[in-house]
């Protein structure tokens, strides 16, 4: 009979701060940062949070088509944005709001986005982080022919693909693993394990715990727990200068939880439980780096008040800013498609501005046939 060889028992995911906000030492992850970087870290939870919160609120009120929460996954997020430097790059998926924020990406871009207004709201180049892709797993590949580009170039920068645990189960990933393995691609994978790929649960996406799925590419894979800021931010930086040094790829996996409902068009209530939602609100990462600067008296009260009135500033901003998106024109789906000139867009751009040149304005700006 043959018997497994995986290990009986999985370590632990890479822990600093645990979910009472208590340091805790790990023998291969050091981080010692200054009060004034604690507090950023969690400035930058809060306000991310925030974003999120009212984003949801402006689709409920018809203001966005959809959005995709992130609440639950910011530090995740922010410890793998933080550990960015400007000569890396990030390819997303749809949820990183968090890394989108560390990468001076304004959040009334995000928003354009959803709303409808644009195909991608950012330069890439300027942020060095492309636009968001819908298509789950579809960039793990263009990450990697990114990566595999610096590479030759003899560029010093990695590349950072973001995705969540179903996207494992997605043929591109798995190519994308291949391809990086084979070329030593400065790419480090990014994997927020939120257990759950819209309703399916993570025991539907694999038998083994997913950090170990990089090891059967020839390359290391790494568990970190997604709800500590500190640990993100120590793992994703180790990580990124284990690529930039021409050592090959890493896979990360964070394990964090998706507290809301896959996008605003789901019900989460349909398939999980309340009391898992529960236990995963309990290890809010929030909570958990604010318990640790009080105890360490690294913030006071006023600065959590002022970190309070600026994100309702910055709600308000961004409310402002959403309604004040103006509607693109109708030929406008026909921009930017490709870098220059196409013969089959300018085809359909003709169709369409002749089929919309037999209206004529009528009443309150209607249109009538002519």
């Amino acid at each position: 009979m043959l018997t497994s060889r995986f290990p009986a028992h999985d370590p632990d995911p890479v822990q600093l701060l645990d979910p009472a906000g208590r340091r805790v030492a790990h023998p291969d992850h050091e981080l010692d940062l200054t009060p004034e970087e604690y507090r950023a870290l969690y400035r930058d939870m809060v306000l991310v949070r925030r974003i999120d919160t009212e984003a949801t609120v402006l689709q409920r009120q018809g203001e966005l088509g959809l959005w995709a929460s992130l609440l639950g996954q910011e530090a995740a997020q922010i410890g793998a944005g933080r550990a960015l430097r400007p000569q890396d790059f990030v390819f997303s998926s749809y949820r990183e709001h968090g890394v989108a924020w560390c990468r001076g990406i304004p959040p009334i871009d995000l928003l354009g986005f959803w709303r409808g207004t644009a195909h991608g709201s950012w330069d890439p180049y300027r942020a060095g982080m492309a636009n968001y892709q819908v298509v789950v797993g579809g960039h793990a590949l263009h990450g990697v022919g990114y990566g595999m580009g610096l590479r030759l170039d003899g560029a010093d920068g990695a590349v950072l693909v973001c995705f969540g645990d179903g996207a494992t189960s997605q043929g591109d990933v798995h190519e994308a693993f291949t391809y990086a393995a084979v070329f030593d691609a400065p790419v480090v994978f990014y994997c927020q394990n939120n257990h759950w790929a819209i309703s399916e649960p993570l025991s539907r996406q694999t038998r083994v715990p997913l950090y170990r799925r990089a090891h059967g590419y020839g390359f290391p894979g790494v568990r970190v727990d997604g709800n500590d800021v500190l640990a993100t931010l120590a793992v994703t930086d180790a990580a990124l200068e284990h690529a930039r040094s021409g050592s090959g790829p890493v896979l990360i996996e964070a394990v964090t939880y998706r507290m809301a409902p896959h996008t605003t068009s789901d019900d989460a209530t349909r398939y999980r439980s309340p009391d898992e939602v529960a236990e995963w609100a309990a290890r809010d990462p929030i909570t958990r780096l604010r318990a640790y600067l009080e105890h360490e008296r690294f913030a006071d009260p006023a600065f959590f008040t002022a970190l309070d009135e600026e994100a309702d500033r910055l709600a308000v901003r961004l409310r402002t800013e959403c309604r004040a998106l103006p509607d693109p024109g109708p030929t406008a789906v026909f921009d930017h498609v490709y870098a220059g000139p196409h013969p089959l867009i300018d085809a359909g751009r003709a169709r369409l501005t002749e089929f919309l040149d037999q209206f004529t304005d009528g009443p309150e700006g209607t249109r009538t046939w002519s």
